[in-house]
């Protein structure tokens, strides 16, 4: 939890917990504004502890039994309505109430990682009346993820581009797109700035190479450093990930990234029911609310179920490899101990796992 948001939940649980001020409204503070602040319900708390109804307990303690009290309420709410309301939409309404009271993924013990996902399923099946797998598996020990680029390859057919957005369930309104390949002229160098990322035309173009960008799962990623309620940070297998229901949607993280790797969507993302991409990971392809940072995450809905992630399988010229950088057999290994790879911008310190290198 971000600090502002533990000080607003400390603050709250002293005002509750102190003002005992009764207008006959059935609040004991706040609520009607007619109850004025005492001078201690803006204590802060003292030694790592909260005072909730004069028992002091952890913050994470406390936090849970405010989210029961909120659930029950919700029960109580649901149950008095049950004339009207089903089961199912009883289970939704609970659902709904512990997933908005859920901690942050990078927190949570394999069993709450793994109720979180289970509610999820469910939810979309009582919604949609169909079912999808989604995962919570783990990074893997010794598993280091790493991408190899072969610029001489790359034709800019975009196939790559056209299974990630199919393989992620990215929003099809807007046509948004982690993966972005840049037209360039030859000897012109890796001038970005004059590069052409929308062409309409044959290819390839005579004259013209080819590079793609995407999210290069920095080792050192800027974008982690600024995020300020901790929605994103780096896996043990060096994926860079995001708790989409954490993300709070300031966009620090795209202004950090010198590499343009992430997308801010600013409506709901949209897909047709029959395209929804029904194997998804947490951390990956399941969809997403309005208003939430997204990016390329080496499909860890495929690659941490040993697969190679959808660019790479749809590549049509062989010119994108992937693998553990631990294996010393992996192809990507071979590829950095006998090519001439670089990697952009190293001199910012990022260490990103993505190298180009040309035959």
């Amino acid at each position: 939890m971000s600090s502002s948001k533990k000080k607003w939940f400390s603050l709250n649980l002293s005002n509750k917990s102190q003002n005992t001020t009764s207008c006959g409204c059935g609040k004991s503070s706040g609520g009607c504004g007619s109850h004025s602040p005492t001078p201690n319900e803006t204590d802060q708390p003292k030694d790592g502890f909260d005072q909730v109804f004069d028992v002091k307990m952890s913050r994470r303690t406390a936090f849970k039994q405010l989210a029961a009290s909120l659930a029950i309420g919700a029960g109580a709410v649901s149950t008095s309505c049950s004339v009207i309301a089903g089961d199912e939409s009883k289970e939704k309404a609970q659902i709904d109430w512990e997933e908005q009271f859920k901690g942050n993924y990078k927190l949570m013990s394999d069993e709450e990682k793994q109720a979180t996902v289970d509610r999820l399923v469910r939810s979309y099946q009582l919604r949609t009346g169909k079912t999808l797998n989604m995962s919570a598996k783990n990074a893997e020990k010794d598993v280091l993820f790493g991408y190899a680029f072969n610029i001489s390859k790359c034709q800019g057919y975009m196939d790559c581009v056209s299974a990630c957005v199919e393989e992620n369930n990215q929003d099809r309104n807007s046509q948004m797109q982690y993966i972005r390949i840049h037209e360039m002229k030859d000897g012109k160098g890796f001038n970005f700035n004059e590069a052409d990322d929308n062409y309409y035309h044959e290819v390839p173009a005579e004259g013209h190479f080819y590079m793609g960008t995407q999210c290069f799962h920095c080792d050192n990623p800027p974008c982690v450093e600024v995020c300020p309620v901790q929605a994103t940070w780096r896996e043990d297998d060096g994926l860079v990930v995001v708790d989409y229901d954490w993300c709070v949607g300031c966009r620090y993280c795209m202004a950090a990234c010198p590499y343009d790797g992430r997308r801010f969507n600013w409506s709901k993302p949209e897909v047709p029911e029959e395209e929804v991409n029904k194997n998804q990971h947490y951390l990956g392809n399941r969809m997403r609310k309005k208003g939430v940072m997204e990016k390329c995450t080496f499909c860890v809905q495929r690659s941490r179920a040993g697969k190679n992630p959808a660019c790479v399988e749809a590549c049509p010229t062989g010119a994108r490899i992937f693998g553990n950088l631990l294996d010393p057999n992996s192809t990507i290994r071979w590829v950095l101990e006998n090519k001439k790879v670089f990697r952009l911008k190293e001199d910012l310190g990022t260490e990103p796992k993505f190298w180009y290198f040309m035959d």
